[in-house]
């Protein structure tokens, strides 16, 4: 069982952040923020964050998924439309580095929460903003959600080019995701000038750019110059066989990659008279222009034996090789054990449970899982406290 550290000691300690974001894109940022030691204040609305009854849980509001992507934050409940509500979370803002929302900016304005409202109290606030698309395009304004914006990526078309299957989501939280992880750097990179220069500053991070440019940066191809020299897209990662192989007994992923594994790999299946002058083999230029012969080639020859056969003669060979794991078989990896990845511990009132660790070492400021995932409004009256906006001015709290 997990021990809970007594406080903070990652890299960010010291830095507060005010987050108003719901679901999983603006959690997600603010969840490794909290993990290396910001002060995350969740600020929730009397109905609460809409993860805190989604999926599996024991009681209401405390979902699997809220458990994971909130803990190390306090919860605040503040009704955002009333006077008061308003008058709060501006007295929190006051004592922030970060003013973190995930709605469009013109209802931030209508809440009397815009960037004028926020630096008026605070000059050094980094505000930012993370939602579907950049706010002077035409898309502004639009609802977005990550499998809008998987499609509107092309992500569902790359799959059904590979495959020749139907377009299909990618089965994770993808675009939340990554879109959450330029959210933490910008806000990084804004806290880090704000100290510099005293000053703070309006960032905006729209999902559909930042998804278009990790799709672009793979699949430009020859539209990368202008006049373009061919087809967009990275044809290694289009190829129909590229995917896990199937052996005698089962699925097993391996990477032939240089011309040293083509070597080794042709040794080991007899082949070495194939990796001769003018053979498809012979360099990774021309297994690149033939990937779907290379590949072809590769996943017969893997037919011919098993997933534990070719995991300890290709790892014998130095060849990228693991088997194909369901996602069932990380809670017993013995690599994630082994570097304490998936930790047990108990929440007040949800038991026992478990989590992904912290990701990182960090030899003198590590991150760590110092306070649970709170329940809604735990912190209420400790925040207003703190921010001198007491129980006493009319607001009710939650315990």
């Amino acid at each position: 069982m997990t021990m809970l550290a007594s406080e903070p000691c990652g890299p960010l300690k010291g830095i507060r952040i005010i987050d108003l974001t719901s679901v999983v894109m603006g959690p997600f940022a603010t969840q490794i923020l909290a993990d290396l030691g910001a002060d995350v204040i969740k600020v929730e609305s009397p109905a609460g964050d809409t993860t805190r009854n989604m999926g599996y849980r024991q009681h209401k509001g405390m979902g699997a998924n809220f458990l994971h992507l909130n803990r190390n934050k306090r919860s605040v409940v503040l009704d955002l439309k009333t006077t008061e509500g308003r008058e709060a979370c501006l007295a929190l803002a006051k004592t922030a580095d970060v003013f973190l929302y995930n709605v469009r900016p013109q209802a931030m304005g209508r809440l009397g929460l815009s960037y004028e409202a926020v630096k008026a109290v605070n000059p050094a606030i980094v505000y930012v903003g993370a939602y579907g698309f950049g706010n002077e395009g035409p898309y502004a304004g639009r609802p977005a959600y990550d499998d809008l914006i998987q499609g509107m990526t092309g992500i569902p078309s790359l799959y059904s080019e590979q495959t020749g299957l139907p377009p299909r989501y990618v089965p994770l939280t993808m675009a939340d995701r990554i879109v959450g992880l330029q959210v933490g750097i910008a806000i990084l990179a804004g806290v880090l000038e704000s100290r510099q220069s005293g000053q703070g500053q309006s960032i905006e991070v729209p999902m559909f750019e930042t998804m278009a440019q990790f799709v672009l940066n793979d699949h430009f191809g020859g539209a990368t110059f202008d006049p373009p020299k061919g087809e967009m897209g990275y044809s290694r990662l289009l190829v129909e066989p590229r995917k896990p192989y199937q052996a005698a007994d089962g699925y097993v992923c391996v990477i032939v990659h240089t011309d040293g594994h083509w070597q080794r790999f042709l040794d080991l299946v007899g082949r070495p008279d194939l990796l001769v002058p003018g053979s498809v083999f012979e360099s990774v230029e021309s297994r690149a222009r033939h990937v779907n012969q290379v590949y072809g080639f590769l996943a017969d020859m893997i037919l011919g034996n098993t997933v534990a056969y070719w995991v300890e003669t290709l790892s014998a060979a130095d060849i990228p090789v693991a088997p194909l794991n369901q996602v069932e078989d990380l809670l017993e990896d013995p690599h994630l054990q082994a570097m304490g990845q998936i930790v047990k511990m108990v929440h007040p009132t949800e038991g026992h449970l478990r989590t992904v660790a912290p990701v990182g070492n960090y030899s003198r400021t590590p991150p760590g899982i110092y306070r649970h995932a709170p329940n809604l409004g735990e912190h209420t009256e400790e925040i207003l406290r703190e921010a001198g906006f007491l129980p006493e001015s009319g607001l009710p709290c939650e315990k």
